[in-house]
């Protein structure tokens, strides 16, 4: 006779107290005012957030959003619930309109938004990054994501056409590197300074001069370029490739003269980016970095200690210069301006970053102003003086605010 297995009651208290957790995690989230406080438990990873079928009725609201921004001359355009949608104009926030949004409004803008391309995915994690065409006004870039359990969106307004570089007012030494055949270009400052369009006007010249091949790795893509006289593909990443090391590997395979990087996020794509540089590809890209010395400083830090040598060789070989800007307000209200510092990898800077003095570089500025070497100081001095911006401002923004002084004209 089989003998019978008894219940173990240890194994029987687990599975209770299990089923009696999943249930709790069933439970809504108790309202920030309720009586009792309750502790938040953190959502399941492969929690899908639905967003609403889109409508004739959101997709017009979100035309008309677009429009305004284009309007005002905005460069951003956010939709958070809870407040009015909102545009930046140069650089402070103003509404599009008086209409509070709430939740379900801005849930059936973001519908209206993301493309069906990108629904899924955005469903999935609860964010993602695209551009979108409207027709009749123009190209946008735009991060749909969930804040607070709702969602959200923010819109980069896009030139509707390449910018030229004299309508960006940049200094006339940028278009030296257009003319380079090879060397790595860095375009750095905070998020919103255009590093992106300043890479797109150049990129812009250099296919109005040179036959080349050029390929754009961006996420998303900004700037469509037309082909000309070139060869220009543009990578989209999340669609084209997964990530932009995988992109820029595979690109060094595809016969490039010049590789637009949106951004190097990573280590990985820092080192490509010096590699492919050093190897007789114009790498043009961008760093979240205030200044030229800041950002050797974080290429170099992004190695480990034991490659420090070696990498300050390659790169004191592979840059070709440093641009560091930011956007302030005209004087007349009238829009925003740029201030410029341009670091050029001189002979002196290529050597300095050999023998890692790069704390010494800032000097050169002074000493190499015929290489077209400009100082923020210095191109701060001079929009004071032509009259574009306040000095207050200008002084505010200095490196150096005595040297800054000097520089301006007596009034």
């Amino acid at each position: 006779m089989a003998k019978r297995l008894l219940p173990d009651p240890d194994l029987e208290a687990l599975i209770q107290q299990l089923n009696s957790d999943a249930a709790e995690d069933e439970q809504p989230i108790v309202a920030e005012d309720a009586a009792e406080p309750s502790v938040p438990r953190p959502r399941p990873r492969n929690k899908s957030w639905s967003l609403p079928q889109p409508d004739d009725e959101g997709r017009a609201w979100l035309r008309r959003l677009l429009a305004g921004a284009r309007k005002s001359h905005a460069s951003d355009l956010l939709l958070v619930s809870g407040t009015q949608p909102m545009a930046r104009v140069d650089g402070s926030l103003v509404p599009v309109e008086d209409r509070v949004l709430t939740p379900d409004a801005v849930a059936q803008l973001c519908a209206a938004l993301v493309p069906a391309s990108h629904r899924l995915s955005a469903q999935g994690s609860a964010t993602a990054d695209f551009a979108v065409v409207s027709e009749g006004i123009g190209r946008f870039r735009c991060n749909v994501h969930r804040a607070r359990g709702n969602w959200s969106a923010a819109v980069r307004v896009l030139p509707e056409h390449v910018p030229d570089l004299e309508s960006l007012h940049l200094p006339p030494a940028i278009e030296r590197f257009a003319e380079i055949e090879y060397g790595l270009l860095i375009v750095t400052g905070p998020t919103g300074c255009g590093k992106s369009t300043t890479l797109a006007a150049l990129m812009k010249r250099i296919l109005s001069r040179r036959r080349v091949h050029a390929i754009t790795i961006e996420d998303p893509v900004e700037y469509a370029h037309p082909h000309g006289r070139s060869v220009v593909e543009h990578v989209e990443i999340g669609r084209d490739a997964p990530s932009f090391s995988t992109a820029l590997r595979a690109s060094l395979r595809q016969d490039p003269d010049v590789l637009l990087i949106g951004e190097m996020r990573d280590p990985e794509s820092i080192s490509i980016a010096i590699t492919a540089a050093e190897t007789g590809h114009l790498v043009l890209s961008t760093l979240h970095t205030g200044d030229g010395p800041q950002t050797i400083n974080r290429i170099l830090d992004s190695y480990p200690a034991g490659q420090a040598d070696q990498v300050r060789v390659q790169l004191s070989v592979s840059l070709a210069g440093i641009v560091s800007q930011q956007l302030l307000p005209c004087r007349d209200g009238g829009g925003r301006v740029p201030a410029v510092e341009i670091l050029m990898a001189t002979h002196a800077v290529r050597n300095l970053i050999r023998r890692n003095k790069i704390a010494h570089i800032r000097a050169q500025f002074a000493l190499e102003q015929q290489s077209g070497m400009l100082s923020l100081d210095n191109s701060l001095a001079q929009l004071v003086n032509e009259g574009m911006i306040e000095v207050e401002l200008a002084r505010a923004r200095a490196r150096v605010p005595e040297d800054f002084d000097r520089l301006v004209k007596k009034r």
